[in-house]
């Protein structure tokens, strides 16, 4: 099953955040291309006393989040996120790419697993005083070329490794139900053992993790797009059959296939209403 996640944005329940929060993301420059996926800007301003909870799914790469009194880098979450909005605030994010906050590291990305490093822990102590003036910017194109300029002055030797594990993720992202451990070491001529170090060391998550967030990931894109054929899915997915798939999915989504569904096509239900009014 070919992927679709290079349109998924990670975030679920879309219908149910639409006009919660603004999601604007932008492309680095070309010399910074190499560590860095894309930028994120959030910015929301809700009414007093509303509240939104919105949830995401985990991405096998590292977030440098700047977001005032809570900025720090932040590793590969074993579930998925869930993030409090209230009041009005903003946080802009660097999505490095899988493998591309190591050089910066310098220390295997799993050991930010357990919990994020502060900013000022991983640049020192003028990083607070960088966030405070990003994060005082109104334009969002000001606040991109901060980062960059910031990251640009301290940014690391480029490391192949890092292109290697992007290669392998590419590979599980265009087919995630047709790979496996064994058959992404053999199509890049490393052992398993290897391939599973290198992903722990650059990554933070091991390959079969990898492999099974992307077919989850797929499963959510699809389900998003109105797919309702549990047991087509879960066999192009790479499931031996329907009952695993519904449980790695409920473990992950916390609802099984037919209730996150149902839960779709209320919150699209509710958004075009609240649109047409």
């Amino acid at each position: 099953m070919k992927s679709s996640l290079q349109k998924y944005r990670g975030i679920l329940h879309p219908g149910a955040a639409a006009g919660k929060f603004r999601l604007e993301r932008y492309w680095p420059s070309a010399d910074l291309a190499y560590f860095v996926e894309r930028y994120w800007i959030v910015r929301w301003d809700l009414p007093a006393r509303e509240e939104h909870v919105q949830e995401t799914l985990p991405n096998p790469c590292v977030n440098l989040v700047l977001e005032k009194g809570r900025s720090a880098a932040f590793g590969v979450p074993r579930g998925r996120s869930a993030r409090l909005l209230t009041g009005e605030g903003c946080a802009f994010g660097v999505k490095f790419r899988p493998g591309g906050f190591y050089p910066f590291l310098k220390a295997p990305v799993s050991s930010l697993r357990e919990r994020p490093l502060p900013l000022h822990c991983l640049f020192g102590p003028d990083a607070l005083e960088f966030e405070a003036g990003l994060l005082s910017l109104d334009e969002d194109e000001a606040m991109v070329e901060g980062v960059e300029a910031f990251l640009r002055e301290r940014a690391p030797e480029r490391d192949e490794r890092v292109d290697w594990v992007n290669r392998v993720i590419d590979a599980i992202a265009e087919d995630p139900g047709g790979v496996n451990v064994e058959s992404l070491a053999a199509a890049f001529a490393v052992s398993p053992r290897t391939l599973q170090r290198v992903f722990q060391t650059y990554v933070g998550a091991g390959p079969k993790w990898v492999i099974m967030r992307f077919r989850l990931q797929e499963a959510v894109a699809q389900l998003d797009n109105g797919h309702r054929d549990w047991t087509r899915l879960a066999a192009d997915l790479g499931y031996f059959d329907q009952a695993h798939f519904v449980r790695d999915f409920k473990a992950l989504v916390g609802k099984t296939p037919t209730e996150y569904a149902s839960e779709v096509r209320t919150s699209l239900a509710g958004a075009a209403g609240a649109a047409s009014r």
